[in-house]
């Protein structure tokens, strides 16, 4: 019975009920937003993928995405890897080289880089660091300075003489001390990130490389997509 002047009381079913409507409401927008923004979020990313690999490996005009068969064959794929490797090709429709993302562990996060393999040179080409959060003036150093990245105009990573492996090991050494060009000249005050790019290329060279010299030209043209 309700007195005059109180308030009634709201029952713990009406509560609950109240509760899973605004979560049920809540949990609607948030997949309509996603749905409606997904498609340009995708494209964005697309773009700037094509921006990427642009920068990394210029003479590029077409591209056709790779990945591995279940007998360890490259082949086309349509697939979205989290890794995506790409066969490059240029105006005359030759193969210009192949792009790829790696990732690894850096000083303070993952490093995810895009960098290009030159068929040609036996060697990487380009670099690009697509996602870091390496420390601000320290780590980050590696994105900006001149001699660093002057290391990825030809950092050699010619295969050994049955083309199973890496001739010779991709490694950072201190700044300065570089002798050999499958070594990579770091950054004082950057050890820790300019040794982690080293890992994380030598890494990925070391899957890739030994397939894309071998498979690469088992590629059909009419694989290839148009554009990037």
């Amino acid at each position: 019975m309700n007195v005059p002047g109180q308030q009634p009381q709201t029952s713990a079913w009406s509560m609950y009920r109240a509760i899973v409507g605004i979560g049920a409401f809540c949990a609607l927008v948030i997949v309509v937003v996603f749905q409606s923004t997904a498609a340009r979020i995708r494209d964005n990313q697309e773009r700037f993928l094509a921006a990427a690999i642009a920068d990394v490996l210029p003479e590029t005009r077409t591209t056709v995405a790779v990945g591995l068969a279940e007998d360890g064959r490259l082949v086309p794929t349509t697939e979205t890897l989290a890794l995506p490797v790409f066969l490059a090709y240029d105006e005359a429709e030759q193969l210009a080289g192949a792009v790829l993302t790696a990732m690894g562990m850096g000083y303070q996060d993952n490093i995810r880089v895009l960098y290009a393999y030159s068929f040609e040179q036996n060697a990487i080409v380009g670099f690009k660091i697509l996602e870091s959060k390496e420390t601000p003036g320290l780590g980050d150093r590696v994105e900006i300075e001149p001699h660093f990245i002057a290391n990825f105009e030809a950092l050699d990573a010619s295969l050994s003489v049955d083309g199973s492996a890496l001739a010779n090991p991709i490694v950072t050494v201190k700044q300065g001390e570089k002798t050999d060009p499958w070594q990579i000249d770091g950054i004082t005050g950057a050890t820790i990130t300019s040794e982690a790019l080293g890992n994380i290329l030598n890494n990925s060279a070391s899957e890739w490389v030994p397939v894309l010299e071998r498979d690469a030209g088992t590629i059909e043209r009419g694989d290839r997509s148009n554009g990037q």
